[in-house]
């Protein structure tokens, strides 16, 4: 049997699930997982299902079937095979403690993605791809060349195929072009201080104000700088005896995980925009592990 996802979003109506339940059904497909939620303020449906055609249905078949049942409900809709993994680049400047990360996730499976390029503005981590036998490629960012880099970064998006870019704290700020461009399909992490802490060494900043709590958000980018649709965030507690170094070392391990955890989401397909906001459906229980791998 194939597995496969379908993915819905569309006005709220009466009977979307009875004719997405009853279409599988008679397509000799049987669910497996199902999640749905109504937002009632916005007035928008979403819907996850997860199915095994049974009689050997494709893509296309499906697709074709169901199209007019999606433009009769006026649906956003779209079906996955679950077995195709998604093409992933990864963007990091000096810290690398994500990309390890990362890097070690994927290799042992926990993160079942395929990992097309890593682009960075420097040649710290040239070795470590490269040992991985990932393709890396350094694209220098100044003020004066920023068009340029980003040309040559959407390239390597064309050219690999890529179809999220995860920014594994990559220190430069995107274009609104390339953010609009590429709307829906960039992550990126950042520690939760924001706004009150801005600017260089915030975890020094949080300790002189004897935070209790160290966080990290991971998010769509948008063209508003760190306030995209937020898909995961963590915290972890704090206590007046550690140092800034701790802080430091904690926001790592914490960005580290909720990174993981927001692209473990999107790759299946479990994160829905909904407006300056996401819709987030929870993991199975087989891929639950795997996500909360520290």
């Amino acid at each position: 049997m194939t597995n496969y996802t379908l993915t819905v979003t569309c006005a709220t109506a009466r009977g979307i699930v009875a004719a997405i339940a009853g279409f599988l059904a008679q397509q000799g497909c049987n669910i497996t997982d199902s999640s749905q939620f109504d937002d009632m303020e916005t007035g928008r449906f979403f819907m996850r299902v997860s199915f095994a055609s049974e009689t050997g249905a494709d893509l296309s078949h499906l697709n074709t079937e169901f199209a007019p049942i999606g433009a009769k409900m006026g649906m956003d809709f779209a079906f996955h095979d679950d077995a195709v993994r998604m093409k992933v680049i990864l963007m990091v400047s000096r810290f690398g403690h994500c990309l390890n990360d990362l890097l070690y996730r994927w290799r042992i499976g926990a993160l079942p993605i395929d990992i097309v390029a890593v682009i960075s503005n420097h040649m710290d981590y040239q070795k470590v791809v490269v040992n991985h036998d990932i393709p890396f490629h350094c694209i220098p960012v100044t003020k004066e060349n920023k068009p340029q880099a980003e040309a040559r970064i959407m390239e390597v998006v064309e050219d690999t195929g890529a179809e999220l870019i995860v920014l594994a704290r990559y220190m430069q700020v995107l274009s609104d072009a390339m953010c609009q461009k590429m709307s829906g399909r960039i992550i990126n992490i950042h520690h939760s201080f924001l706004p009150s802490f801005k600017g260089a060494n915030p975890y020094k900043q949080a300790y002189e104000r004897g935070v209790k709590l160290i966080g990290a958000t991971s998010h769509y980018v948008t063209a508003d700088l760190d306030e995209g649709p937020i898909i995961e965030q963590d915290i972890v507690r704090v206590t007046h005896a550690q140092s800034p170094s701790d802080y430091v070392s904690l926001g790592r391990d914490v960005e580290s995980q909720v990174l993981a955890r927001a692209i473990h989401a999107h790759i299946h397909r479990r994160v829905f925009l909904n407006g300056n906001k996401t819709v987030v459906f929870p993991a199975s229980p087989g891929s639950y592990a795997s996500e909360r791998m520290g």
